[in-house]
């Protein structure tokens, strides 16, 4: 039997108010720190998984259990005119497409050069939209970091740099949509719909990639930890923050998602990196925190990312 209250009632039961209501005592940098974690740790686990559902496989699984998640936790509604149907459509396709391309680049070179190098989506974003003098300088940092990443002894697979390259474009375009969807949907619901959306368009290539591995029970309880870790728990805890906090100082936090990825990849998957390849990094870091530390008016490149 269901129960319908009043539109005012304070005693509605939801999901999205008991977790809300949760968050509450814990500090917002916190947040944002904790979801930079989990993302790349969550990254680290689903490449444990390549060997056996194939890169494209793990990244249909966390689409699809994230997006099932997101649609029975914020049940967004389906009545969309076909101006916003085409921005969300839009915004998943370059949402599957990040995960897609970045999956293939951490099968080919280490989680941290690959989330180093992706990084220049945003990064450029954030660059291109406030003209000003110094973010010559903040250019030339980033680019020398992934100069570095590219030509120190021992390389790079180029094909995972050219993946990795490509997923930093679609991080880029996710992140103009995202201001779209936004303007056009409440709360988190154009996510929700664009992740099930991105999800479909996963579908053929990883059921192709993996086919009856994806079935294994072990693989799926595995895949849906990846989902949460990588993108339910990081998305929630990333939109309540932002919230609550600057976005200039959230922008500031997320720059430390490539050394985050370095060491991931190093505690969970063994990933050595070179000194040089450790500076490199750094000079992304610090050229995205420069940006964004500078910048007078935050671009809308501080939308939560979904790497």
């Amino acid at each position: 039997m269901q129960v319908a209250w009043g539109p005012g009632d304070e005693r509605r039961w939801s999901a999205s108010r008991v977790s809300a209501a949760a968050l509450g005592a814990v500090p917002p940098p916190m947040m944002v720190l904790v979801g930079v974690i989990s993302v790349q740790v969550g990254a680290a686990f689903a490449k444990q998984l390549f060997s056996v559902a194939g890169a494209s496989g793990v990244v249909l699984m966390r689409l699809v259990f994230a997006a099932l998640i997101l649609l029975v936790v914020f049940r967004p509604s389906l009545r969309l005119d076909w101006p916003t149907l085409r921005v969300v459509a839009g915004y998943g396709l370059v949402l599957a497409g990040m995960n897609m391309c970045i999956y293939q680049a951490f099968e080919r070179i280490p989680l941290g050069a690959a989330v180093t190098i992706e990084f220049l989506g945003p990064l450029t974003v954030a660059l291109f939209g406030s003209h000003r003098k110094l973010d010559v300088v903040w250019a030339l940092l980033a680019g020398t970091g992934v100069f570095l990443l590219a030509r120190v002894e021992g390389g790079l697979d180029w094909v995972g740099v050219a993946f990795a390259l490509a997923a930093g474009a679609c991080w880029a375009g996710y992140i103009l949509l995202g201001a779209k969807v936004g303007s056009r949907t409440t709360g988190t619901s154009g996510l929700a719909l664009a992740m099930a959306f991105g999800a479909l368009v996963a579908l053929p290539i990883g059921a192709f990639d993996s086919g009856p591995a994806l079935l294994s029970p072990m693989v799926l309880i595995i895949g849906l930890v990846v989902a949460l870790m990588s993108s339910v728990v990081p998305y929630t805890l990333e939109l309540e923050a932002l919230r609550r906090m600057p976005a200039r100082v959230f922008g500031i936090l997320m720059s430390t998602e490539p050394a985050v990825a370095a060491l991931a990849g190093l505690v969970v998957l063994g990933e050595l990196l070179t000194g040089w390849q450790w500076l490199a990094i750094c000079c992304v870091v610090i050229a995205s925190v420069g940006s964004v530390a500078t910048t007078r008016k935050t671009p809308e490149s501080s939308d939560p990312p979904a790497n």
